[in-house]
């Protein structure tokens, strides 16, 4: 049994033996109970992260780690050769909520939008009728799906492409929140899909245009094209209603959801859909070891169902207000607050330049250091995505340490 050592140790066991895909922050976290993490050293912190939308649920919550336990102890793995108990009934639950006829699980958010990609691809040649090896999937500037070959080949970041290609081919990139270019790019015949986050999440938590989500939703569908919501962050109660989608009354034909669906257990990702896009795959042309696992089915059907029965994302609507309303009473109070948006609890301020740079990352800094912890995402923004289970009284404590920051990353400029 090792001894718990301090916080530069393990820094410095991951810069030797880890690879350089993350820039972490210097904090080593050991522990977490509902809104908090713990450091190594015992330090207690608000998290404002969620390990990017992925602990709506709270950190270790004890009914799902109950499920957990129970279901480890009977049976985790069968593989898809055969049937197990938990998938049927975890199937049943997540489609008549959603109200799709049709689930396919995999793991990880990056795995379903690819299946997502390869499902509209597969109905674009089985029904629309697109010749062989020509269907296109449109995809919005700025989006974020993952780091895999097809996400990056849909990607617009010079980060995330730069050194990698070639690039999967049949992409198209629009911008986001003009439905102008959408309905001029429909024009194509061979266009199967148009795949969009109903809040692009990693771009800076970029919310549309009112509208602009149900004029996808009736171009797509006079061209004959698949709506693909990659719902992957922004679902499961993260905006202050199940599905962020629900805001305008849109359905996609192809819903893509993760992190949350497992409450920060283990990955869990899905793809839904109805019978005539997800029937046209049959046995053996798509798959994973690990997809629809029991472990996963009985943690991911517990997790939904604990987000509807305490009223998560109700709470998520009401702790956005708040937050939300405090963060535009610091902006009144300081030109470097360039903008605060969000729905629910997915949040983000972006910072004006201040002496030709951004104070982003100092306040991410200041802020840990204050005992709340956030993330840059691109320079100037920081996104704040507390779990959904945060208190008022804890929503107000953790504005007055972002206020704090804020202030004092000014006055020491």
């Amino acid at each position: 049994m090792s001894l718990v050592q301090n916080s530069s140790y393990y820094i410095q066991l991951e810069k030797k033996f880890g690879a350089s895909n993350y820039e972490p922050l210097p904090v080593v976290l050991d522990r977490g109970e509902r809104i908090y993490l713990f450091d190594v050293e015992g330090k207690r912190y608000f998290d404002f992260l969620s390990a990017y939308s992925a602990v709506n649920q709270g950190h270790c919550h004890p009914k799902l780690i109950q499920t957990l336990v129970e279901q480890s102890q009977k049976l985790t793995l069968t593989s898809r050769a055969f049937y197990n108990s938990k998938l049927g009934e975890y199937e049943e639950y997540m489609t008549k909520l959603l109200g799709y006829q049709r689930i396919l699980p995999m793991n990880t958010g990056v795995e379903a939008a690819e299946t997502a990609v390869k499902l509209c691809r597969k109905w674009g040649y089985q029904v629309k009728g697109i010749p062989e090896n020509q269907a296109k999937i449109i995809f919005a500037s700025g989006n974020f799906w993952g780091r895999s070959l097809g996400a990056i080949s849909a990607s617009t970041d010079p980060l995330s492409r730069k050194e990698f290609g070639p690039y999967v081919p049949g992409f198209e990139i629009i911008p986001f929140n003009d439905t102008e270019a959408l309905e001029n790019s429909l024009q194509d015949p061979n266009v199967a899909g148009f795949m969009v986050e109903p809040i692009q999440g990693e771009a800076g938590v970029i919310v549309p245009n009112e509208g602009y989500l149900a004029s996808c939703r009736k171009l797509c569908k006079e061209a004959g094209v698949l709506l693909i919501f990659d719902e992957v962050q922004t679902g499961l109660g993260r905006t202050g209603k199940l599905l962020a989608g629900d805001y305008e009354s849109v359905k996609p034909d192809i819903l893509v959801l993760g992190k949350a669906l497992s409450g920060g257990i283990l990955p869990v990702s899905a793809v839904l859909s109805n019978d005539e896009v997800m029937l046209t795959l049959k046995p053996g042309e798509h798959g994973s070891t690990y997809g629809g696992n029991p472990l996963a089915c009985a943690v991911a059907k517990r997790a939904v169902e604990i987000l509807v029965e305490e009223k998560m994302t109700e709470n998520s609507y009401n702790m956005g207000e708040v937050f939300r309303e405090r963060m535009n009473i610091l902006k009144s109070k300081y030109d470097v607050l360039l903008d605060v948006r969000g729905k629910g609890l997915l949040n983000a301020i972006e910072f004006n330049e201040k002496n030709g740079k951004s104070i982003a990352k100092e306040v991410c800094k200041k802020t840990m250091e204050l005992g709340l912890l956030a993330k840059t995402t691109h320079d100037h923004t920081i996104r704040y995505a507390p779990p959904l289970v945060i208190q008022p009284q804890e929503m107000e404590e953790a504005c007055e340490i972002i206020e704090k920051a804020v202030k004092f990353c000014l006055d020491s400029m």
